[in-house]
This record gives C-alpha cells, sequence and structure tokens, in this order.
C-alpha cells in the first residue's frame, strides 16, 4: 500500500466543494517550513477568477477543513488563481499551451543541468518536448520537480 501524498487527501476534499461552486481546481500546494502550514489552493473558471470568487472558495474550503480536521494543527488557507505563469501540477493541464514557452526544474540533474526553459512542442500521455536553444528535449513527468508556463510580454 503506498501513503498517500497530504495535497492528493485535500484534493479529494477540496474538489467537490471547488466544483460546486463553479470553479475549477487547479492545483494545491503546501509548501514546507516554519510554523504554521500553509495551504495554496489555485482555482480557475471560464471567465478567470476574481478577489470575491477566491475568498468565496476559501471560506466553503476552510470550512470543510476545519469539520474533517484534516489538517493537525494551525494553518493558513490561500486562494488565488493560477496567474499568468502558472504552475503546471499534471501534464494533462499543459496540452492547452502547446507552442508557449516552459520552464521546467527537474528532480534529478540532466547533464548537471537541472532547469531548461523551451517552447513547448507536445505533449502525450506521460512526456512532453521543449524546443531549447540547444534542441528538443523530451522530459517524462515523473523527472519534473515544477513546471510553470513562462508569460512573454
Amino acid at each position: 500500500m503506498t501513503r498517500k501524498r497530504f495535497e492528493d487527501i485535500l484534493d479529494e476534499l477540496v474538489r467537490p466543494e471547488v466544483e460546486g461552486l463553479g470553479y475549477t481546481l487547479w492545483g494545491i500546494s503546501c509548501p514546507g517550513g516554519g510554523g504554521k502550514r500553509r495551504i495554496l489552493i489555485y482555482i480557475d473558471g471560464p471567465d478567470g477568477v476574481t478577489v470575491d470568487a477566491c475568498a468565496e472558495v476559501s471560506r466553503q474550503v476552510g470550512l470543510v477543513l476545519e469539520m474533517e480536521d484534516a489538517v493537525p494543527g494551525a494553518f493558513t488557507l490561500e486562494v488565488s488563481s493560477p496567474g499568468l505563469e502558472r504552475e503546471f501540477f499534471s501534464i494533462d493541464q499543459m496540452a492547452a499551451y502547446t507552442g508557449k514557452t516552459v520552464r521546467v526544474t527537474l528532480w534529478e540533474p540532466r547533464q548537471e543541468q537541472r532547469k531548461f526553459s523551451g517552447t513547448l512542442a507536445g505533449i502525450d500521455e506521460n512526456a512532453f518536448v521543449l524546443e531549447t536553444e540547444t534542441g528538443n528535449e523530451s522530459f517524462s513527468w515523473g523527472e519534473v520537480k515544477k513546471a510553470r508556463l513562462v508569460h512573454v510580454f
């Protein structure tokens, strides 16, 4: 039996609430460090996300987390849009951004390099290709620590 990540447990509790309010759960992040735990929830909607939408989701999700006693100890809940330079939480989210610039950080270095940036050339089930300055690089989702969109003004 594999142990579930804390973010996955939260996802199961939070997703129905977010979707019930008419938004899409883009992702959940719980950065470590410090005393009080931070829970970051990113939501999206067909017309974007307003401050009022974030407040509405925060109230509803906060109640659920408190009632379910899902978070040990004190925590801070933050709800926001994924933003222009959104982080990708799954490879499926990348499909809509083919042709856009993406920055990737790997868990383990590849030829002594951990960070790559390039144009998203394509994705399949578990991998994607970036067109970089040195040529095409293929990455499996499992080797990616963080991937995010780079907004070009």
